[in-house]
């Protein structure tokens, strides 16, 4: 693993489009982030299909096509400096193939956030661009538009990035203890499975440190997800494991028993509960920069900013 290029930070009426890869989002919660990015003296807008709604299947925010063409449309702009998802669900596998990768890396990097479904397009950027993002909340979503902990530590992030360089919770603790430097890597766990074999799924993660949570599954399926990554041998040679939440998987006791079982076997540093993901507050992480992982310490350091 070697780190991406990172973005720029943003500055006070820096442009920032919210734009609907996955799934359909509430008009009032859209409305309500926007005016969040408002407070920051950014100037936020939302593309033309953002409150979209497939005519056939509901659970996606419009028609691929149009999906696609928001979030390219957006990247491309030269007078936007970030996009960032409005919502998670289910969609952003879909819109991939009809992004034109070769136009968006002719804009230039830009900061892309997002986590959940998004993961899809995190490893996308990564894999296509070369580009860290930031696995950070939906601006549409009500984890984000209800939770000031969580808008601040995007606020931080993407506007006064030097603040933002050791990240955890008092949540924290080592599940496996130790201390272990690499490339953050990572994001919800099913969508990392749901990747393997496609053109952005990476084949190695060697030298990462691993991010995973996940909302919504079983803990026989969260097993059958980290055997999945295993038997493809995706996970050898991962430096270190940072696992966030695991909301609505079933009594924690019986996920953390899973993930000592899976992850125990890597021989590296796992911290549990490092307080991203589907939680409130959650941290906004950055993907593709080199960072330290201690899990004894409950902390990721970042080694620079997650923006320059």
């Amino acid at each position: 693993m070697t780190p991406l290029t990172r973005p720029a930070r943003l500055r006070p009426g820096a442009r920032v489009a919210v734009a609907a890869p996955s799934g359909p989002v509430p008009e009032e919660q859209l409305r309500t982030g926007l005016d969040i990015l408002r407070g920051w003296d950014l100037d936020p807008v939302a593309t033309p299909h953002a409150l979209d709604r497939h005519p056939a299947f509901r659970y996606l925010a419009g028609t691929d096509e149009d999906r696609a063409r928001d979030l390219q449309a957006a990247w491309c702009d030269p007078d936007v400096s970030a996009v960032i998802a409005a919502r998670g669900g289910y969609g952003a596998q879909r819109v991939v193939d009809h992004l034109d990768w070769d136009a968006m890396r002719a804009a230039g990097p830009k900061v892309f956030v997002g986590f959940s479904d998004a993961t899809a397009l995190h490893e996308a950027f990564a894999r296509r661009l070369g580009l860290a993002t930031l696995h950070g909340p939906m601006t549409g979503a009500v984890a984000f538009v209800k939770d000031a902990g969580t808008q601040e530590a995007l606020r931080a992030t993407l506007m006064d990035p030097g603040s933002a360089l050791v990240l955890g919770r008092d949540t924290a603790r080592p599940l496996v203890p130790g201390r272990a430097r690499g490339v953050t890597a990572g994001g919800c766990l099913s969508l990392l499975t749901a990747g393997l074999g496609t053109p952005d799924a990476r084949t190695s993660l060697r030298g990462a440190l691993l991010l995973l949570e996940d909302v919504g599954e079983e803990p026989y399926r969260i097993d059958r997800m980290l055997t999945q990554l295993l038997r493809a041998g995706v996970l050898d040679g991962v430096a270190g494991v940072a696992l966030g939440s695991w909301e609505g998987c079933g009594p924690y006791e019986a996920v953390r028993e899973v993930l000592r079982d899976r992850l125990g076997g890597l021989g590296v540093p796992v911290v549990e509960n490092l307080g991203f993901g589907h939680v409130t507050p959650a941290l906004t992480v950055p993907l593709g920069v080199p960072a330290v992982l201690d899990a004894d310490a409950g902390t990721l350091t970042l080694e620079e900013p997650a923006l320059r």
